[in-house]
């Protein structure tokens, strides 16, 4: 029984996806015959990004194959279970740089294939393929981080935005609750009026309102280890239900980031000739935060008139699961 496994490696957890290799001929992957998770990764130039990479891709392979090794998922002896191909989708991996060949060589080894038969690359790319298949679209992704990519009729792909929290995460959750952060310390020294904004983030960080030390340790609070990027994330569905309740503060939090989606399609629409383009947004913050994900489809009617948001025809990892079974007609760009 050939396999070839498809993986979307975030910073949360790793999903592996097996599925039947097929024949030579085969055009795409074959019955999905096996799905588990595993442990998260981190960036690989990080000092543990190495181990956790292959942590990941490792430990959730071994529970993919589990049911197989058991008999649950087929008639196939568990001895015939050969993998022959894989792709990764993983958070951090930008096209063409040393990581991205880093990457490659350790998915390699810890998967037990040959370089030509793993492709390793970003998460987004894996999400384009696996929402557009065939064709053009564009992905909008916003979850802790921000990405969108595109892909024309003629196969050219173009990505905007991501370029990492510290520099360019407007649109993502971890800008939302970072700008109702900065708006609440703006109420606390009298800068603006207050809103019911301020004490409701407080509050959720397990800060006094009417403690004058508060504003100290909130600065402390998001410099301290642990904190980071999902720590500002944590707070997006607070400003969420405060827009919805009508705080003016917090809605115009929610149109700046929405504002900021927008203009990333509209990016990548120039950058393709795009005209009229299929929109598929994903990620956890445009599926959960109404008060961004409304704002999002009113500036995106204006910014790129035409375009359609649409639902994906399938998963990131069924887009990885289409560049493995590439790989076994012969060597991909990803």
């Amino acid at each position: 029984m050939r396999l070839i496994a498809g993986f979307d490696a975030g910073q949360t957890h790793t999903t592996c996806r097996l599925a039947l290799a097929g024949d030579a001929s085969a055009a795409g992957p074959g019955e999905v015959v096996g799905e588990a998770d595993g442990p998260g990764v981190c960036h690989l130039a990080a000092a543990e990004g190495p181990e956790r990479f292959g942590a990941a891709l490792r430990e959730s392979l071994r529970r993919a194959l589990a049911p197989l090794a058991a008999g649950e998922a087929t008639s196939e002896p568990a001895d015939a279970a050969v993998l022959v191909a894989a792709a990764v989708g993983a958070s951090g991996i930008e096209q063409g740089t040393a990581v991205q060949a880093q990457g490659q060589a350790l998915a390699a080894a810890v998967l037990g294939l040959e370089p030509e038969r793993v492709v390793v690359t970003g998460d987004e790319r894996t999400a384009l393929r696996g929402a557009f298949p065939g064709g053009p679209g564009i992905v909008v992704i916003s979850g802790t981080g921000t990405i969108a990519i595109g892909r024309n009729g003629a196969g050219r792909e173009h990505r905007c935005a991501g370029w990492g929290w510290l520099l360019d995460g407007a649109g993502s959750a971890m800008d939302i609750g970072r700008d109702g952060l900065a708006l609440s310390l703006q109420m606390a020294d009298g800068r603006l009026a207050e809103t019911p904004l301020r004490r409701a983030l407080w509050q959720a960080l397990g800060l006094d309102p009417d403690d004058p030390g508060a504003p100290q340790r909130l600065k402390a609070l998001v410099v301290a280890d642990g904190f980071g990027p999902a720590g500002f994330a944590r707070l997006a569905p607070v400003l969420d239900r405060l827009a919805a309740a009508g705080d003016l503060r917090a809605v115009a939090v929610m149109e700046h980031n929405a504002g900021a989606l927008s203009a990333m399609v509209a990016g990548v629409a120039r950058s393709l000739d795009l005209v009229g383009p299929a929109v598929c947004p994903m990620g956890g913050a445009l599926r959960h935060l109404e008060q961004l994900r409304g704002p999002f489809a009113r500036s995106l009617a204006q910014d790129l008139p035409g375009s359609q948001l649409v639902g994906a025809a399938g998963d990131a990892c069924q887009g990885a699961l289409a560049l493995a079974a590439a790989l076994l007609q012969g060597p991909v760009e990803a």
